[in-house]
């Protein structure tokens, strides 16, 4: 029997749904008390429109091993930070909550993280870049089709660029790779030999 790929395990699925018609921040904290004892559900709002998004295997796998992936570099590289995974970020003034699959401060803590990561194994119908551009997040990384791509902040909106601007001695490409391998021993063995080139 052969491992799978993180891009294989489809048990439990990532599904997405918009709720059809336009919702009042009251009505949006209505539906999160309805559904915060769901386990493995998320709820996103950003003005007026509300998306509920179950989170499945390949998705959870593939936020995991970034994370791992991610700490060894910060570690390697004696980069002081602060995980604060999916740490909601919400305010009724910003017409937007929502919560990133992992967040990090960088250096010290700030207002709000520097780095935010979201993983998109379906399609999302909400503006992925709004809602992180109301809380001013520097970075934001997205994991879809088995890479990732950059976004960084500047004069008030996000433009993708190759390499990241806060980790700019990381390779993005390498990291991507290194995630898709199926052991995550032979994942950090050949992340840790690219990042020590």
């Amino acid at each position: 029997m052969t491992p799978q790929t993180l891009d294989q395990i489809t048990t439990l699925e990532e599904q997405r749904f918009l709720l059809p018609g336009h919702y009042t921040w009251d009505e949006f904290e209505k539906l999160e008390a309805l559904t915060v004892d769901a386990p493995g559900l998320r709820i996103t709002y950003l003005d007026g429109c509300v998306e509920f998004m179950t989170l499945g295997e390949q998705h959870e796998a593939i936020k995991s091993v970034i994370a791992i992936l991610l700490a060894l570099y910060f570690f390697e590289k004696n980069i002081n930070f602060f995980p604060v995974g999916s740490a909601t970020r919400r305010a009724k003034e910003k017409g937007a909550s929502f919560k990133p699959d992992e967040s990090y401060y960088i250096g010290e803590k700030k207002e709000n993280p520097d780095l935010a990561i979201e993983i998109n194994i379906t399609s999302g119908s909400i503006d992925k870049l709004e809602k992180y551009k109301r809380f001013q997040i520097p970075e934001v990384w997205f994991w879809e089709n088995n890479q990732l791509s950059v976004y960084h902040l500047t004069n008030d909106n996000y433009e993708q660029i190759p390499e990241s601007q806060l980790l700019p001695e990381l390779d993005i490409k390498l990291l991507a790779r290194c995630v898709l391998i199926p052991s995550i021993i032979e994942a950090r063995t050949e992340f840790i030999k690219g990042i020590r080139q």
